[in-house]
């Protein structure tokens, strides 16, 4: 039996959809589905019961699913330590990352990783949280970083960072002259003219929960699905806005934009963006991969670029270089929260 039908096979599985399997394996559904039957008949089994809606597997699926995934993902280990057993110098840390975290931000652990572990390549992809998903959950990417990660079957979630949220204004409102001095208190905010982002994001959801939290009511005058167009309303003076402090600094140091810290009760929690790190579940990790991830939770401080954690991964990685940013013409720093 080809490793390829093993593959499809789980991809359906893991999906719990012929059609997202088979997109998953670069497939058509109809060849999806008679892999899966080809898997039946070799085995003398029925692996998915189609009679229910949704389908099931049966018994014997649940066992060979098992067995075939760890199978399938140590064949493509395998294969991956012959070719750069050929190549040393041909690995790749396939990463993909919301566009909010920057690229400059990101060029640094980059750039200190290339240093560090001499020919290692980082494939770096800027797209939306859900394909981020996708992408990492189908093992088309290595790692993901995004916002307000959830744990899932197939997703393994790292904690990375913490970014404070503060109020984003134009200089000539009256919050302005409160960022060096006060900050800004919740109950300052009602009913001003607010900017958010879209209803649906979890970033726009733990906003409204901050200020359900402290009964406080924003008049919404638009709403956006990133953080550059939400800068951009802010600086017509469309209203002001709650962002992630590090997406304003490039403004703030313009001065066409302001931040206000919020100044919270005592003992209350401060709102904040998580940050997470995003691989897999249930797998080995390659050298490289695992190198990347031990860079980004050190830190970016270009002092720790000499450290001995990559010096002691770069005997085991190698590569080139791709930063393929896939954006239409929109500025990596600002999108998709």
């Amino acid at each position: 039996m080809h490793v390829e039908t093993l593959s499809i096979f789980c991809d359906v599985v893991r999906h719990q959809s012929f059609s997202r399997g088979a997109r998953a394996s670069s497939v058509s559904q109809s060849a999806a589905s008679q892999a899966v039957r080809q898997l039946e008949k070799h085995l003398g089994a029925q692996l998915i019961d189609r009679s229910k809606r949704p389908w099931q597997l049966t018994p014997e699926g649940r066992l060979f699913f098992k067995g075939c995934q760890e199978l399938v993902e140590r064949y493509h280990e395998l294969e991956d330590a012959v070719r750069h057993r050929q190549n040393p110098s041909g690995r790749t840390v396939r990463l993909a990352t919301i566009y909010s975290v920057g690229v400059h931000h990101l060029s640094q652990y980059v750039d200190r990783f290339r240093a560090a572990v001499p020919g290692a390549a980082v494939d770096l992809q800027y797209m939306h949280p859900a394909e981020i998903c996708e992408q990492v959950a189908n093992d088309r990417c290595d790692l993901g970083l995004m916002s307000f990660a959830t744990p899932r079957r197939e997703l393994a979630v790292i904690p990375w960072q913490r970014q404070a949220m503060v109020v984003a204004c134009p200089p000539a409102h009256r919050f302005a002259a409160r960022a060096a001095e006060r900050g800004v208190r919740p109950a300052e905010l009602a009913a001003e003219r607010f900017v958010a982002f879209d209803r649906g994001l979890p970033v726009r959801r733990a906003i409204d929960r901050f200020l359900r939290r402290h009964r406080v009511e924003v008049t919404v005058t638009a709403e956006f699905d990133n953080i550059e167009t939400i800068k951009q309303a802010v600086d017509e003076e469309a209203g002001i806005a709650i962002l992630p402090e590090p997406t304003l600094r490039r403004e703030v140091r313009r001065g066409t934009l302001v931040q206000v810290p919020l100044v919270l009760p005592a003992g209350e929690p401060p709102l904040v963006r998580p940050l997470s790190i995003v691989h897999r579940g249930n797998r080995r990790l390659n050298p490289a991969v695992t190198a990347f991830i031990e860079l980004l939770a050190a830190g970016a401080p270009a002092a720790a670029a000499e450290t001995a954690e990559p010096r002691r991964a770069a005997r085991a990685v190698g590569g080139r270089r791709r930063n393929a940013v896939r954006t239409a013409g929109a500025d990596p720093q600002g999108a998709n929260p």
